[in-house]
């Protein structure tokens, strides 16, 4: 189950300024924006550290956003959790019917609905893509592989494109093809997180790894689970690699498209969240017995360069 988020957290000073600028005012909502901002700490570091960048009037609203998807994550994939796979739909289906009647004016028990509620009403969020996301928390439930690459992307589609398509109104684009390359973007952040975490996801059942592909290289499920790097896997993997690069080319005119003062982030974000496939290429693809992670080196310079963008912007 997701941890107990029902208690009231008090904004500190930094995070009272950012409810501030974005014209937060009422008390019981700040606190449940700052338990979205807790849950975005805690869980997403270097995401989280990237939202650093972002104007402080649109950091609450992002937080909510990612509070909400890693609370529907845990429903599915806490691993102290053992509920029936029953029990844990009937509480994805509560937990969407709870957003549902916030957002028409009803309430919640939930503080991250309630802050999600409040941003999807203030931006006025398209709540196809809400719908999207809590099917592919459901299909986490149930499927354990993809067959292909077109059955994959309906997952990730829901799971990880709709989150920029969400993000988009609130980083104020000023073309309409930013949400085309949002969602490209999206698809890579996932993507290079399926790659690096091949062993963990072994762990849970789960390939997402298109099943196809893998067999073009003669890889099958049963050689994954040896979880030894072979050249076949690694042949499998570099062409996922080469996904992900397509993808984050793809999306990199979009970002030129956002607000001037959004832009550090974002593209601070896509260099090191597809940069973890350049670590899977140095640790030479075995990632059954290492995690890629990108060095603190470079996180820092990133985020310097991106810090000093950010503060020209504004």
């Amino acid at each position: 189950m997701p941890t107990d988020l029902s208690a009231a957290a008090r904004p500190g000073r930094a995070a009272s300024r950012c409810l501030d600028a974005a014209g937060i005012w009422d008390v019981a909502l700040r606190a449940d924006y700052e338990i979205a901002r807790e849950l975005n700490a805690l869980h997403g570091k270097t995401y989280y550290l990237a939202t650093l960048l972002l104007p402080p009037a649109k950091r609450p609203f992002v937080h909510a956003l990612y509070g909400f998807a890693r609370y529907a994550d845990e429903v599915v994939d806490d691993l102290g959790d053992d509920r029936p796979i029953d029990e844990k739909a009937a509480a994805l289906d509560e937990l969407q019917r709870e957003l549902i009647a916030c957002v028409s004016g009803g309430q919640s028990r939930i503080p991250v609905v309630r802050a999600v509620a409040h941003t999807i009403t203030t931006w006025n969020l398209d709540m196809a893509h809400f719908d999207a996301f809590m099917h592919s928390m459901r299909m986490d439930l149930s499927v354990t592989h993809y067959e292909s690459y077109e059955a994959l992307y309906e997952y990730v589609y829901g799971s990880a494109a709709v989150i920029g398509l969400q993000m988009v109104p609130i980083l104020t684009p000023s073309d309409a093809q930013a949400f085309e390359c949002a969602k490209d973007l999206g698809i890579a952040f996932q993507l290079a997180n399926f790659i690096r975490d091949v062993g963990e996801d072994l762990e849970r059942g789960r390939i997402y790894l298109p099943l196809d592909e893998l067999a073009a290289h003669g890889v099958t499920p049963e050689i994954l689970r040896e979880r030894v790097a072979t050249p076949a896997v690694k042949r499998a993997l570099a062409q996922q690699i080469e996904r992900v690069r397509t993808l984050q080319r793809d999306a990199e005119p979009g970002i030129a498209m956002l607000d001037a003062a959004s832009q550090p982030c974002i593209r601070a974000a896509s260099v090191l969240y597809c940069g973890i496939v350049d670590e899977v290429e140095r640790i030479a693809y075995d990632v059954f017995n290492k995690r890629a992670s990108v060095p603190l080196c470079r996180r820092l310079a990133v985020a310097g360069r991106a810090w000093f963008h950010a503060c020209a912007a504004r």
